[in-house]
């Protein structure tokens, strides 16, 4: 059919090249006819494409001198058809919507071969256009796939910088700026889950994340920072019931979810609360998985979490001593005695039912029962947290071995509910 140099279509090469201007404007109206969505490009968009179709016309001629247009060729057609418009065409145009384009241009080469075309080479052209207009899919395949590949390690980059960033408590104006970058809705609430990586690539192990995510209808950004695997969940209404069903994506291990807060500015404080969850969790070898990070405060403590001590302290202990009534002394009486109530009783001198009323006090006051071993342990540490970090004096503390019978007896007097016993 032809040869390098020209050969039979030397005549109609010449044609096509005086025309590549004509054809290139023909398919551009033609795209504003026939693609709505086309129409809607801003006109610097516009402006690329018309850049991308011219091009693609003198991208014709050279892969016909060079012997594309034969039905045995394998030559391919140059990546740089689309090296007119910049890598954010891409981002704004769809690998589809690029097929519609090249398909509407072929068509217009198509109507024009009788004119393009030197006599007896019409059929020629036209199937040589055919073969072009397969290899330019192609081309355009693999420029969209290089874009996604180097877009999805970026986006993998900045996605680990957000959650470094979480970590270390970064200003929200960072946290906002990196989260705006990846497209980030910020729908509240928002939350961060922490874990141990499953191993392996890390883009391997984000796939799995965002997957699932895209699942149940949350919006996620993942991070795996050495062994360990962060999530931050955003528009999910329960962020503990969103982390079980992610759990496939952690590896072994406890899976802490910090507490949800209204947007990406204040998820430090989840964040922080997630990983001092994560690294006192194993001290609850019993824990749920996934676990929040609110029912680790004691563990949180013990471990040095000052932020779980000011919460014990401030939340439990002080609200105890605020609440009065011997709640303080029913609940170090009741402790002492390993959570028996009678001899809770016997050593305040108060009726069983007084301290069932106390207890009960106790756990409207604070949110924790005494009753319960977890919910036990937990004001345990509450009242030593308390003691050995006072804030102020507590004068409405009166200690338990200090009470005088006289005491004791107005104490029963006051709380419980049946004023006498």
């Amino acid at each position: 059919m032809s040869t390098p140099g020209g050969g039979e279509l030397s005549a109609t090469l010449r044609r096509i090249e005086r025309s590549a201007g004509a054809l290139a404007t023909s398919s551009v109206a033609r795209m504003d006819e026939t693609l709505p969505w086309f129409r809607a490009l801003p006109a610097d968009q516009r402006s690329w494409v018309m850049l991308v179709a011219q091009a693609g016309a003198r991208s014709l001629v050279q892969w016909l001198r060079e012997g594309g247009g034969t039905a045995d060729s394998t030559q391919e057609v140059s990546d740089e058809v689309f090296a007119a418009a910049p890598q954010a065409l891409a981002r704004s145009i769809t690998l589809q919507q690029t097929v519609a384009l090249i398909k509407v241009t072929i068509d217009v080469v198509e109507e024009q071969v009788s004119h393009l075309a030197a006599v007896g080479e019409e059929q020629q052209l036209r199937e040589a256009v055919l073969r072009f207009s397969r290899e330019i899919a192609f081309s355009a395949a693999r420029v969209y796939a290089r874009a996604a590949e180097s877009r999805g390690a970026w986006d993998a980059r900045l996605q680990a910088l957000l959650v470094d960033a979480l970590l270390r408590g970064d200003s929200p104006d960072v946290l906002a700026s990196r989260a705006a970058a990846l497209g980030w809705a910020d729908a509240p609430p928002v939350a961060v889950a922490v874990g141990r990586s499953p191993g392996g690539e890390v883009s391997a192990v984000l796939h799995v994340v965002y997957r699932q995510a895209r699942r149940i209808g949350v919006e996620v950004i993942g991070g795996v920072h050495g062994d360990r695997l962060v999530i931050v969940l955003g528009g999910a209404p329960d962020p503990l019931t969103a982390t079980a069903k992610l759990l496939s994506a952690f590896g072994d291990g406890p899976v802490v979810v910090g507490p949800a807060v209204p947007s990406l500015d204040e998820a430090t404080e989840s964040a922080r609360a997630a990983l001092s969850g994560f690294r006192a969790a194993p001290a609850w070898p019993s824990a749920p998985r996934p676990v929040l990070a609110a029912d680790l405060l004691p563990e949180r403590a013990l471990a040095g979490d000052a932020e779980a001590r000011r919460r014990l302290r401030h939340d439990v202990y002080a609200t105890l001593v605020r609440a009065g009534g011997e709640l303080l002394a029913t609940l170090d009486a009741f402790l002492a005695a390993g959570g028996t109530l009678e001899s809770a009783a016997r050593a305040l001198f108060v009726h069983p039912n007084t301290v069932r009323y106390r207890l009960r006090r106790i756990a409207e006051v604070t949110g924790f029962s005494p009753l319960s071993p977890r919910d036990a342990f937990a004001l345990q540490v509450a009242l030593t947290v308390g003691r050995l970090d006072p804030v102020a004096p507590l004068a409405s503390q009166v200690p338990t071995q200090t009470m005088t019978p006289a005491t004791r007896k107005s104490a029963q007097t006051e709380d419980d509910p049946r004023r006498s016993l």
